[in-house]
């Protein structure tokens, strides 16, 4: 009876201790190998119409959004946007320069 109660319990208690260890080792290499992305860009695409019908060259608005983050294009590309929406996002990237060429200037 001993051994029947092992051989029930042993695989398991195994499986379950193998569980423990790769979950451990999954948060480890999560958390060392994060990857931070810029959230301006989340902030960019969110004022996108987001239809991602590639008629400002891009494929797709993510694609326009990190193209207007690195400042090679702006809100004009972007073909079934609002007017008012065009507006708010060249407002948007202006004021995003403004900030970056502020401490570039204060630091000389």
């Amino acid at each position: 009876m001993g051994d029947t109660i092992r051989a029930i319990l042993i695989p398991p208690l195994v499986l379950g201790l193998l569980g423990l260890i790769l979950g451990i080792l999954i948060y480890l290499v999560a958390k060392y190998f994060a990857v931070q992305e810029d959230t301006r860009l989340d902030d960019i695409e969110k004022m996108l119409p987001r239809a991602n019908c590639g008629a400002c060259g891009f494929a797709g608005c993510r694609d326009l959004a990190r193209a207007m983050l690195e400042g090679k294009i702006n809100a004009t590309a972007c073909k079934p946007i609002k007017p008012s929406d065009r507006d708010a996002l060249n407002k948007y990237l202006d004021e995003m320069v403004k900030a970056s060429a502020q401490p570039a200037s204060s630091a000389k």
